[in-house]
């Protein structure tokens, strides 16, 4: 002890200036001139413009047929669902970790979700576990790109074709992303994706569907304009639909974003460049991965401590906050929510041990917004060094 009663060696916790965001976005001119555009001209005849021009940008960048423009990505999940088929009594595998957008819209549909584990490197749905949970009533398989990470898709896509399933790619956090040579959203037999105001792309709210499958974008398309077809003048639905539109502000807005994509995906993978190189040394902690033949677009930054931390990540989000730094904790297991509670059978066949567990239990994702720089960075990984080491 001091004369004035202090311990001696009592680590300073140093605590930043401004709170330091988890997501933000990256907003230019462009973006605020088309959006101006739209409200004066996107009226009438011209209402759809900009959701043309942005659908179109879009489906060229991703490298498929056809984009359709929604007001979010849960609505393109439950359009897929609907478009393929998936209702009453069949079964839709889906990871055990992740949002839980990507698995609400099967229970829209009234079929039952059935768990499946994450790989540890990747994060992203395990085909081994897929295997294990086919049966006579399976339908649809929902593979997510987690964290921007790439699922293994060539497997996904046999397995799939093996059992005459419908594959669905929640490419919601990967925009930018790339596995074999082809684009993110691009790899079954619909891809969706968010445009979330804290996604690499945003509209503030909104989402699309791409799909080269001609049957399933006439059904899309009819079911998300509650069931009229398209160039329907005479309002003759011929079934009960959805509502499912984006407006011509938001499309204007994606345009914009779509237009600056490369720079934006650059961006995001700089931004993980600064902490991969920060925490160069640091042991016990796990990155997100970029396997040999995928490229990560890093959405985001996202750490998983060792358990011998002795910290899960709601005390690590804890510390942060104290520190002014917002975190995000990494996804829990679907089936350990309240929400999932009355479905134990979703994962009977899960292992004991699932891999899934142990990553969601510690994990976290550090500022990763567009307004992070090296010094901002340096400041999370300065906190996050003085936080293990305490």
């Amino acid at each position: 002890m001091s004369d004035d009663g202090k311990t001696f060696g009592a680590p300073v916790v140093i605590v930043a200036k401004e709170p330091i965001a988890v997501a933000g976005p990256w907003v230019t001119e462009r973006e605020i001139q088309y959006v101006t555009e739209a409200a004066r001209t996107a009226w009438f005849k011209d209402h759809y413009v900009f959701n043309a021009r942005f659908e179109k940008a879009f489906a060229e960048y991703i490298g498929v047929k056809h984009a359709v423009s929604l007001p979010h990505c849960t609505a393109a999940i439950h359009l897929s669902l609907a478009a393929g088929g998936v209702g009453p009594g069949d079964e839709v595998i889906v990871p055990d970790v992740t949002w839980i957008a990507s698995v609400a819209p099967v229970i829209y549909v009234g079929a039952k979700p059935v768990f499946a584990d994450i790989k540890r490197d990747t994060w992203c749905i395990d085909p081994a576990s897929v295997k294990a949970a086919i049966t006579e009533r399976t339908k649809a398989i929902i593979g997510v790109d987690l964290y921007g990470s790439m699922a293994d898709w060539a497997e996904l896509r046999r397995i799939a074709d093996a059992h005459g399933l419908l594959l669905i790619e929640d490419a919601a956090e990967s925009l930018g992303s790339e596995y074999a040579g082809r684009k993110a959203g691009a790899l079954g037999d619909t891809g969706v994706f968010s445009f979330h105001g804290s996604k690499t792309v945003t509209t503030g709210e909104g989402g699309m569907l791409v799909t080269d499958d001609d049957h399933l974008h006439t059904r899309v398309m009819t079911l998300r304009d509650h069931g009229r077809p398209p160039g329907d003048k005479l309002f003759l639905n011929t079934e009960v639909g959805f509502k499912y539109k984006m407006s011509a502000f938001q499309a204007a807005f994606g345009l914009a974003q779509i237009e600056r994509v490369e720079e934006l995906i650059a961006r995001k993978r700089e931004i993980f460049s600064w902490y991969r190189n920060a925490l160069e040394g640091v042991n016990g902690i796990t990155l997100n991965a970029e396997p040999t033949g995928t490229v990560n677009s890093y959405w985001m930054v996202t750490v998983i401590p060792d358990p011998t931390y002795g910290m899960d990540k709601f005390a690590l989000m804890e510390a942060f906050r104290e520190r002014n730094i917002d975190t995000r904790p990494f996804f829990s297991p679907l089936s350990s929510l309240p929400a999932f509670a009355d479905r134990p059978e979703s994962s009977a066949h899960m292992p004991e041990h699932p891999a899934g567990e142990a990553i969601a239990k510690f994990g976290i994702n550090l500022p990763s917004g567009y307004h992070m720089t090296p010094e901002l960075v340096q400041f999370v990984t300065d906190t996050l060094r003085q936080i293990l080491k305490a």
